[in-house]
């Protein structure tokens, strides 16, 4: 899959999201659509990096301290 075909699968799922509001005014967006991609994209690099968090944070372009707390924010890390 590309990224336009990435791009255009969250631009229509969030279309029927503001469709299923129903003309109901939404509301902290962009705070859900994070959570909501960033828990399943941790969870799936997690895996394939073997749950190795060094190679994960590169793979994710991210500081290994930084995926560490997005990890224990999401409840994917025993503390």
């Amino acid at each position: 899959m590309s990224s336009h075909n990435l791009s255009e699968s969250v631009k229509a799922n969030i279309e029927a999201y503001l469709d299923d509001l129903g003309g109901t005014e939404p509301a902290n967006m962009h705070d859900m659509l994070t959570r909501a991609v960033e828990k399943p994209l941790l969870e799936l690099v997690m895996a394939r990096a073997q749950h190795n968090q060094s190679r994960a944070a590169q793979w994710l372009g991210l500081n290994r301290n930084t995926l560490r707390k997005k990890l224990l924010e999401h409840g994917l890390l025993d503390t």
